[in-house]
């Protein structure tokens, strides 16, 4: 694995990642000090135990029959969920900042790749005709500043040609948040602990928020919040699973797309359609954004005999499923697409319960992959 991070202010360490880890537990006698400890370092033992405990939670599988109710009424069992919870059962991620600069105001995401070293290659690619013949950033990210007619451009080619008229033709066609200028997309939006946060902290008038869900009944506890403006956020029910139905916007369109704790929700077997499909949404340079859960987490540990659905794949008590990942099939899913990676790394917790003195070991990953620029879909 790459290295491990936890949630948290910047610290660097030893070249693991600076935003999360600023409390260390040098010495195990402090342990209930504190309700969570950084960049927890397994044993041996301890890694050994947990895979012995999945192996032993594996051996008894779900029946087919019910693995495929499951599957086929897996929308039910998660407007179940939220019918129950409401908004009542997460917090706002108000961490997706410090960790994804991408969400945070003033087109980030254009800031980071300059950042990167990339300014040459972000300078040349606007600068090439690839989008747009001679045109500043500023003035590729503006619909009515692009010109097919400039006579001190560049000849252009019957490729740049077509590239610019795709361009046109996302400015010109109407769907929602046709007019901004950068756009995100949360996939599993949930009741909107994600995108609220985003909403309520970017004033920017140049950035719209699509948001989906599986759950009709969670998109709409999202549409019916007080915090919902139809005017810079477009929320719908969407199945991330189906290859037949088309999101509302056009390919090569977003700026970002959010995946948090949801990829892990659908079928091992779905997840690379799922996440091509995404892929071609993204805008070139646009990045996806993920967080989810990673092998041995806590959870997975103590599922009970009879929960598994097939390796590492489980089902919860209320008909909700859950795929714990690794790192190296997080990379595949992900350049499989056609994306390259900016950052894949786990982020190991303990969490500490000092009232019931229980400690919580947690594992999650957290990836971002980076659709290349002079990439598009035709």
């Amino acid at each position: 694995m790459d290295c491990s991070f936890p949630e948290g202010d910047p610290a660097a360490v030893c070249g693991k990642r600076q935003q999360f880890g600023s409390r260390f537990l040098s010495d195990p006698a402090r342990v209930f000090h504190h309700n969570a400890w950084d960049n927890v370092e397994w044993s041996e033992e301890q890694a050994a135990e947990a895979e012995r405990k999945v192996q032993e939670n594996s051996t008894q599988r779900v029946c087919q029959e019910k693995q495929a109710d499951y599957e086929i009424n897996a929308n039910k069992y998660w407007n179940n969920f939220y019918k129950i919870h409401e908004n009542g059962f997460f917090k706002d991620r108000h961490w997706l900042f410090t960790e994804f600069p991408e969400l945070a105001p003033s087109q980030n995401h254009l800031k980071n790749l300059l950042s990167e070293n990339k300014r040459s290659e972000v300078y040349e690619y606007y600068r090439s005709g690839e989008d747009g013949p001679g045109l500043t950033i500023e003035e590729q990210l503006s619909c009515s500043s692009v010109s097919l007619g400039d006579k001190t451009q560049p000849p252009l080619t019957e490729e740049s040609v077509t590239q610019k008229l795709h361009h046109l033709e996302i400015c010109a066609n109407e769907f929602p948040g046709s007019s901004a200028t950068y756009r995100i997309l949360e996939v599993g939006c949930g009741v909107g602990n994600t995108v609220f946060p985003i909403l309520q902290t970017n004033n920017d008038p140049s950035l719209f928020v699509y948001c989906c869900d599986f759950s009709s009944t969670a998109v709409e506890l999202v549409q019916t919040n007080s915090a919902y403006d139809p005017s810079r956020c477009f929320a719908f029910v969407h199945d991330l699973c189906d290859e037949d139905k088309s999101y509302p916007m056009p390919e090569n369109s977003l700026d970002v797309i959010i995946l948090i704790f949801v990829l892990s929700a659908i079928v091992p077997d779905k997840m690379q359609n799922a996440i091509n499909k995404l892929s071609r949404l993204l805008k070139p340079g646009g990045i996806m954004l993920l967080r989810d859960y990673g092998r041995y987490d806590m959870a997975q540990l103590r599922f009970k005999k009879g929960q598994c659905l097939s390796e590492n794949f489980y089902v919860r008590g209320d008909g909700t499923r859950v795929y714990f990942f690794t790192q190296d099939e997080l990379d595949t899913l992900f350049t499989t697409a056609g994306l390259e990676k900016v950052q894949n790394l786990v982020d190991r917790r303990l969490q500490v319960n000092r009232g019931k003195q229980l400690t919580m070991y947690r594992v999650w990953i957290q990836c971002k992959y980076r659709k290349p620029l002079g990439s598009s879909t035709s």
